[in-house]
């Protein structure tokens, strides 16, 4: 499993985190951008090591990053005071990386944290730099981009259900299974919202780069919230469901690439770009 998920992980850190922060405002968080490579390749480096106190000691480097980053999250709120859902997905974005910084140094340890090992701690590291951070960002860039269109109800239902969704199925790992299929068909039902959104978006938008990019993400992330709405009733039912192994390989890599990946850069180029729909997430 390590195979699929260490290099999902680290392409979070090295490209999606750095590429989507370019997408968000906060105060402080240009200071965060100048810095955040070396801090992702600190990452990156613990995770390519065997479980040893260097490597405990580069992902500290790493949380403490993330853990900063959290920090422009309240910064945020304190001067807008706003809790509009793309300021939640704003929000959500910019705090989830640190429980997944948070995970990778008890990882790198070794041992347990709330009664969850290494194996399920490596999967939360990469979960909450997609289901949290790429996930929250796409669906409050997809928000913001159709405000001022016939879709906007839409868009902001889906800025709030993808970080509930994050929420209850961290809350379902403690609180049973249950809990945890509520947070996967929460989740689902939002990312199934910003994939229809962001095929919707596609044709509105004139870089031919952006449209593929937007096309790709909003087929895969079909595919990839059926895997997990499968797993979850298959924790809470015991329907067949696939293995951890191969829901890394399926769910975890198609999520990285196929989603994250190529729905921030598409994002990213439309930033860029004269579409002002699409620039910087609730600035």
């Amino acid at each position: 499993m390590r195979w699929a998920v260490v290099p999902a992980i680290a392409l979070g850190m090295l490209v999606i985190v750095p590429v989507g922060l370019g997408l968000l405002e906060a105060p402080g968080l240009r200071t965060v951008r100048r810095w955040w490579p070396p801090v992702a390749i600190v990452g990156a480096l613990s995770l390519a090591m065997p479980v040893s106190l260097p490597a405990v000691g580069l992902a500290c480097v790493y949380a403490a990053g993330t853990f900063v980053l959290a920090g422009t999250a309240a910064a945020r709120l304190r001067r807008d005071r706003s809790l509009a859902p793309v300021d939640v997905a704003a929000l959500t974005a910019l705090v989830t990386p640190a429980v997944a910084g948070a995970s990778l140094v008890v990882e790198r340890v070794g041992g347990t944290l709330l009664g969850f090992g290494p194996k399920i701690l490596l999967l939360t590291v990469a979960h909450f730099h997609y289901a949290g951070f790429a996930a929250a960002l796409v669906a409050g860039l997809v928000a913001q981009a159709t405000r001022a269109g016939s879709a906007t109800r839409a868009a902001a239902v889906a800025a709030l259900t993808v970080p509930a969704g994050t929420l209850l199925v961290l809350i379902g790992f403690f609180a049973g299974e249950l809990v945890e299929l509520a947070g996967a068909a929460v989740l689902t039902a939002g990312m199934w919202v910003v994939a229809a959104l962001s095929w919707r978006l596609r044709a509105s938008v004139s870089d031919r780069s952006a449209r593929v990019l937007l096309g790709v993400s909003s087929v895969v992330l079909v595919l990839t919230m059926l895997l997990a709405l499968d797993w979850a009733l298959g924790e809470a039912f015991g329907v067949p469901k696939l293995s951890l192994t191969w829901m890394a390989a399926t769910h975890g890599v198609l999520n990285a690439v196929g989603f994250g990946l190529c729905a921030v850069l598409a994002f990213s180029r439309l930033s860029a770009g004269s579409d002002d729909r699409t620039r910087r997430v609730a600035s």
